[in-house]
Parts: C-alpha cells; sequence; structure tokens
C-alpha cells in the first residue's frame, strides 16, 4: 500500500505475485504456512485502508450517502470552554444529488434538498451542471460570462438550494445538483 501521506492517494500493490504450487507444497504446520497467512492477511488489511480511504461516486438523487470522505475533526467542537464537548474524530463526507428540471426564465428556481441541518452543519461543495437536450448546450452552475446576465448563482441554506439566471435559460431543462456537506 502507497503511503497515505503522499499526495496522489492511496492505491494497493498490484504486483503480488502468488504461486498456487507454493501454497499447496506448504505443509499447514509449518512456519512457512503461517508466515502465509500473516502475508494474506496483511494484504486484506491493505486492501480495506485503501478503499477505506477512496471517495464513492454513487449518485442517486435525494438519497444521502457517505461518500467516503474523511474530514479533519470540527474545529468549533474543539473549544471546551465554549461547548464542553471535545471531538478528534475526523467527520464522514455526504452527497446528496438533486434533480430540478428546467433552469428559470429569468428568475430563482427553489428546490427543497431535504437535509436537516443544525449548527454543526457544514457544506463543502454546492455545484450543479445544465443541459439543453435539444440544442446540445452543457454549463457548469455557478456558471460566469462576461455578459453580467448570464450569469448563474447557487446557493443553499437550510432548507432549500437556489438557483438564479439573470437571462432566459429555461432551454436548459436537465439540471443535476451536486450536495456535499458534514453533519458534525
Amino acid at each position: 500500500m502507497a503511503d497515505n501521506s503522499n499526495s496522489f492517494g492511496s492505491f494497493i500493490a498490484s504486483t503480488n505475485v502468488w504461486d498456487t504450487s507454493e501454497i499447496f507444497e506448504v505443509d499447514v504446520n509449518s512456519i512457512q504456512f503461517k508466515e502465509l497467512l500473516v502475508r494474506l492477511y496483511q494484504n486484506l488489511n491493505y486492501i480495506s485502508l485503501v478503499l477505506n480511504t477512496k471517495e464513492t461516486g454513487i449518485y442517486q438523487t435525494r438519497m444521502p450517502f457517505v461518500n467516503g470522505q474523511s474530514w479533519f475533526p470540527n474545529p468549533n467542537l474543539n473549544t471546551p470552554a465554549l461547548t464542553n464537548v471535545v471531538s478528534l474524530d475526523n467527520r464522514q463526507g455526504i452527497t446528496t444529488v438533486l434533480f430540478t428540471g428546467p433552469l428559470p426564465n429569468t428568475g430563482t428556481l427553489t428546490v427543497p434538498h431535504n437535509i436537516t441541518c443544525n449548527g454543526a452543519t457544514t457544506f463543502t461543495e454546492i455545484y450543479a451542471t445544465a443541459s439543453d437536450t435539444t440544442g446540445f448546450n452543457y454549463i457548469p452552475i455557478p456558471y460566469a460570462s462576461p455578459t453580467l446576465a448570464n450569469n448563474i448563482e447557487i446557493r443553499a441554506d437550510g432548507t432549500n438550494v437556489y438557483i438564479t439566471t439573470g437571462s432566459n435559460r429555461s432551454n436548459f431543462n436537465v439540471v443535476y445538483v451536486v450536495l456535499k456537506y458534514l453533519l458534525n
């Protein structure tokens, strides 16, 4: 397994080759067999460690899922004088996907996100993609344009997601919103 501290992520070596003839030749009561079991357990442990640090890419609408992100402990909970709670646990990232339908004609689209927010809820990413399935145009949201009226804003509060357009964008008929957040 690669060192978790490197900037490239976690990977499992793919060069472990097990010669099955050696396995059949080893006496189950021998030291070699015990060493084989230890190596197998180590490899399984490496697989578990790496899989548990990978981000999951399951995108179901309105179905929150733990995405595999691990965030540092909540600094707001690490001040005993303020909260009497000290948390040293990393926080699990959660992802929710919304399908909103078409963008508005110069206005604000409001969509409930159904996330139960509290004082410890923190959003880490809020973004969307809009598709014009007739004109074959696709844009990210937020969308920045040199023409001020073409900009598109996205934001969220404790109840809804808001997408605001400054011009007619109703031809963008398929919009997927991705919300990533922490609950503690």
